[in-house]
């Protein structure tokens, strides 16, 4: 399957994550501008048929850190590497723009975004008690080098 990767817009965003049913509609347009405005940020989309199905979000919270926030693809394209492909790009994005770290944070339930990260080279770097393990986050960083690959 044939995947298009570039920048995208908040609509875009929306229509990939109404795709996803564990996110059940709690992004909004007013919460992703609110967060995003006046700060430098990234939005990445994947596409399959000039079909959003996927994104990436972030944005800078220091001058050598970048937030990785939301990110998501849509059932019918997990396991294809989709999301590996966006945090690739997020992260070279990063580096050409003067961060040297990406920080980001998942929920404990999220099994398979916490084994990515860690296969990924992101470390644990703190715990965020939500009142239950599901709940809780997981706080990761990871320091970025020029050996990221140049072609993400």
């Amino acid at each position: 399957m044939k995947f298009d990767f570039r920048l995208g817009t908040i609509a875009e965003v929306l229509e990939v994550d109404a795709q996803i049913p564990e996110f059940d509609g709690r992004t909004t347009a007013n919460k992703l501008m609110a967060t995003l405005t006046a700060k430098a940020h990234l939005i990445l989309i994947a596409s399959h048929n000039d079909k959003p199905m996927a994104y990436k979000i972030g944005y800078e919270i220091s001058d050598i850190e970048f937030y990785s926030w939301l990110g998501g693809v849509a059932p019918n394209y997990r396991k294809q590497g989709v999301a590996t492909k966006l945090r690739e790009q997020q992260e070279l994005w990063a580096l050409n723009h003067g961060y040297s770290a990406i920080s980001v944070k998942s929920m404990n339930q999220y099994q398979a975004m916490l084994q990515l990260l860690i296969a990924s080279g992101y470390q644990i770097s703190g715990y965020q008690d939500n009142g239950s393990p599901e709940n809780s986050k997981i706080k990761f960083i990871k320091q970025l080098s020029k050996t990221i690959n140049e072609n993400a």
